[in-house]
C-alpha cells in the first residue's frame, strides 16, 4: 500500500493530539508524520508509534513534500496556511469552520457522503462536532427517505471548548467542594451544577453561530438544500461526549420499527434502544470511542406518521473531530490505491 507524508497542523491541541492517536490506532499508512504548532511549542516532543517526534514551528514552507495535512487550528490560522498547503500539492483536511460552506470545498462525513470527498480542490472540510454526530445518527433513516425538518437540542460537553473548558469545570468542582467562590473565565457563567443555553455568538436571527451550523452543514452533507432546522445548543457540566435530542419530519411515512432497523444497520451507529432495561446512550457510554449510540426512537406526537424522535451521543473529540478527519484521509488514500 502507498504510504503518505502527513502533517498535523495544531498538533499540541486536544484535537491535534487525538488525530495522531487515531492515525496510530487505525494504522494509517504514514511514511512520515510531521507535528506542527506555534513557535512556543517548537522543539517539544510528541509520541507516535513508539517514537518521539519533535514539533516544528508551522510556517508557509512547512508543507513541502506533504501529501495530507490534518488541520486542528483556528479559522484564522486555517485561512492563513491554506494557500501554502494547496501550493504544496497536499490535501488539507480542515477541522475549522473556515471553509465548510464554500461551494468548491466538500464537507464530508464518510458514513453519509463519502463520494463528495473526491470533488475537492485541495481542501476537504470536517463538519461541526454536533453535526457529525447527528448526521451519523440519521444516516440510516436518510437512506429510507428525505428529511424535511428537524428540531435539535444539543447537550455539549465542556471539552468542546478544548482543554480550557475541562480545566474550568474541574476548578469549579473543586471550588464548590471547598466552599469557595466560583469564578467563570471560559464560559459566560458558572458551568458546575448548571447548564448554559449559549454556544457561539449571536446571529441576526437570534440563533447562535453554533446553532446555525446544524442546518447549514446538514443541508450540504445530506444533499437536502431545503432542510429546515431549529436548533438550541446547551453547554452542560459533562467532561466529554455530546448528546443530541432530535425530532425529525420525514418526506415519506416511516414506522418506528423501520427506523430502528435502519439505525441498527447504518455504518458508524450502535442501536441502544431499550428504555425499560436502561439501555440508552449516555455521554459516559460513548466517550473515547468512535461510534454514535442511538436510542429513545419513538413516534413524534406532533408530526404523526412522518415524525420521529430520537436521542444520540458521541465523542466529539474523536468522531466529532479527529476520527472523522482521519476517515476522510482513509477515503482519499483508498481512492488512490
Amino acid at each position: 500500500m502507498k504510504e503518505y507524508n502527513v502533517a498535523v497542523l495544531g498538533a499540541t491541541g486536544a484535537v491535534g493530539q487525538q488525530m495522531m492517536k487515531v492515525l496510530e490506532e487505525r494504522n494509517f499508512p504514514v511514511k512520515r508524520l510531521l507535528p506542527l504548532a506555534s513557535a512556543r511549542s517548537a522543539g517539544k516532543q510528541l509520541a507516535f508509534r513508539g517514537e518521539a517526534l519533535s514539533i516544528e514551528e508551522a510556517t508557509e514552507a512547512s508543507f513541502a513534500g506533504m501529501d495530507i495535512v490534518l488541520g486542528a487550528v483556528s479559522n484564522e490560522m486555517a485561512k492563513h496556511f491554506a494557500p501554502a498547503i494547496q501550493d504544496s500539492g497536499a490535501v488539507f483536511i480542515d477541522n475549522s469552520s473556515a471553509f465548510r460552506l464554500r461551494e468548491d470545498v466538500p464537507l464530508v462525513v464518510p458514513e453519509i457522503n463519502p463520494e463528495d470527498a473526491f470533488q475537492h480542490h485541495g481542501i476537504v472540510a470536517n463538519p461541526n462536532c454536533s453535526t457529525i454526530i447527528t448526521m451519523v445518527a440519521l444516516g440510516g433513516i436518510r437512506r429510507l427517505t428525505a428529511i424535511d425538518k428537524m428540531v435539535a437540542c444539543t447537550y455539549q460537553a465542556v471539552s468542546g471548548a478544548g482543554q480550557q473548558g475541562i480545566t474550568e469545570l474541574q476548578d469549579q468542582l473543586r471550588a464548590v467542594t471547598l466552599g469557595e467562590p466560583v469564578q467563570p473565565h471560559v464560559f459566560p457563567c458558572q458551568i458546575v451544577s448548571n447548564v448554559i443555553p449559549q454556544i457561539g455568538s449571536e446571529c441576526d436571527n437570534g440563533y447562535t453561530t453554533e446553532e446555525m451550523k446544524m442546518q447549514n452543514e446538514g443541508r450540504k452533507i445530506m444533499h437536502l438544500p431545503e432542510l429546515r432546522v431549529c436548533c438550541t445548543c446547551v453547554r452542560v457540566p459533562v467532561m466529554r461526549s455530546h448528546s443530541i435530542a432530535v425530532q425529525l419530519v420525514t418526506r415519506d411515512p416511516i414506522s418506528v420499527e423501520d427506523a430502528r432497523q435502519a439505525v441498527a444497520a447504518a455504518p458508524g451507529c450502535v442501536l441502544t434502544d431499550d428504555l425499560d432495561g436502561r439501555n440508552y446512550p449516555t455521554p459516559l457510554d460513548t466517550s473515547d470511542q468512535d461510534l454514535v449510540y442511538v436510542g429513545r426512537i419513538r413516534r413524534d406526537l406532533i408530526s404523526g406518521d412522518h415524525g420521529l424522535a430520537l436521542w444520540c451521543c458521541g465523542d466529539q473529540v474523536r468522531k466529532g473531530a479527529a476520527t472523522n478527519a482521519v476517515q476522510i484521509a482513509e477515503l482519499l488514500a483508498r481512492g488512490q490505491a
